[in-house]
């Protein structure tokens, strides 16, 4: 047999591409699975609400307000509050502002280059000096560098399109427990149907930014700009938390000598899909906030699956954070679904070989990713 008439050594991970169109996921189907997902995406959604509400608070209240001590309060300053705060007893809202930087700095979606067009500059130096029109120190400061407070406004712009993404997938999942719970949810197709028909039912809804500025409403981001929820929030967030992410201080060196971290961003593999949980169970590691969060809020037919299956309850954290990258698949896998060419268990011979050419191209990504950690099965490498 020739070169030219072998066939096609199949894909590493074709066993997936397999499953996917058969009306698979990502994940297994099991019972344990489905109560393991739809638990921690029931405590993920309270906690996104929370970190929601903070991010639009930030971004709508706190327009280039230079010194925030109180932007994790949401307006509301009290001494019970304080001491909460103080004490540690409240929301990880530095978690979300961590996401909003990761999501800044990969860019992707139509945010990106608004946020570099004229029509952005304009707002935002008109909605600048509004701010800062009985300030002459900060007014002036901005005439000498001159991209210092666009560049602050559009880390705001990041943070409220972020709020308002947030929002809506809090909403999907609160509706996903609510569902399970009436015995609506029997299965992962279940869960990722659900998941699918909430971005597709939300997805071209606008976002918007017209921040509060002495009394008055001043439009950054207007309607007009066609910035939308799934293509220009959704799928950069995805794009940036799931799989770049960045590199977590202390468990790799930023020396650049090393080079234990890729020069070219769209390289990183550093997400939610790749990161090892059990330094997240450690100090210094971002998602431990958010572990530490969710935990406040699992249902007690989570813990009692975690009970039933030994785990331990000393390394909650590190238990949570995999229950989430299971949840996390199942995102990605209605994410796949929902941008593929053509409906994923098309049987036409031509729309059949465009969806495995598309798959293809997901499960390249997934060869370094901890997708063997989730099946209880080891990857076959390349």
């Amino acid at each position: 047999m020739t070169a030219k008439t072998r066939p096609a050594r199949p894909h590493p991970l074709n066993t997936y591409i397999e499953r996917l169109q058969a009306g698979g996921a990502l994940l297994p189907d099991s019972p344990d699975n489905v109560a393991e997902v739809v638990g921690i995406l029931k405590s993920y959604g309270i906690v996104l609400d929370a970190y929601a509400v903070n991010l639009k608070y930030i971004g709508d209240h706190q327009f280039l307000v230079i010194f925030p001590f109180f932007k994790y309060f949401n307006g509301e300053v009290n001494p019970a509050k304080l001491f909460k705060h103080w004490w540690h007893d409240r929301i990880n809202y530095e978690y979300a502002e961590y996401c909003m930087r990761g999501m800044m700095w990969h860019g992707g979606g139509g945010l990106e280059p608004y946020l570099d067009s004229d029509e952005f500059k304009q707002m935002a130096e008109v909605a600048i000096a509004t701010r800062f029109k009985r300030n002459p120190l900060f007014k002036g400061m901005g005439s000498i560098f001159k991209d210092f407070w666009p560049e602050q406004v559009r880390q705001l712009c990041y943070t409220t399109a972020l709020g308002q993404f947030w929002t809506v997938m809090s909403k999907i999942f609160l509706e996903l427990s609510d569902r399970f719970d009436a015995g609506e949810i029997k299965t992962i197709p279940d869960v990722v149907q659900h998941i699918l028909d909430g971005l597709v039912a939300d997805a071209a809804l606008p976002i918007t930014y017209a921040p509060l500025i002495n009394g008055k409403r001043y439009e950054i981001i207007p309607e007009s700009a066609g910035i939308t929820f799934l293509i220009d929030t959704g799928v950069p967030y995805v794009e940036a938390i799931f799989f770049r992410g960045t590199p977590f201080q202390g468990t790799v060196t930023y020396n650049a000598q090393e080079d234990q971290i890729p020069i070219d961003q769209s390289a990183f593999c550093y997400g939610a899909l790749y990161a090892d949980p059990v330094p997240i169970g450690g100090s210094g590691i971002p998602p431990t906030l958010l572990m530490q969060d969710m935990r406040h809020y699992i249902p007690d037919y989570f813990t009692d699956l975690y009970r039933r299956q030994g785990r331990d309850q000393t390394g909650l954290r590190v238990n949570l954070c995999q229950s989430f990258q299971k949840s996390m698949y199942c995102v990605t896998t209605a994410a796949i679904l929902g941008l593929a060419p053509h409906p994923i268990t098309s049987q036409d011979p031509a729309e059949k070989e465009a969806n495995t050419a598309y798959l293809k191209g997901w499960m390249d990504r997934f060869i370094k990713s901890r997708l063997s950690n989730v099946q209880g099965m080891q990857l076959p490498q390349k």
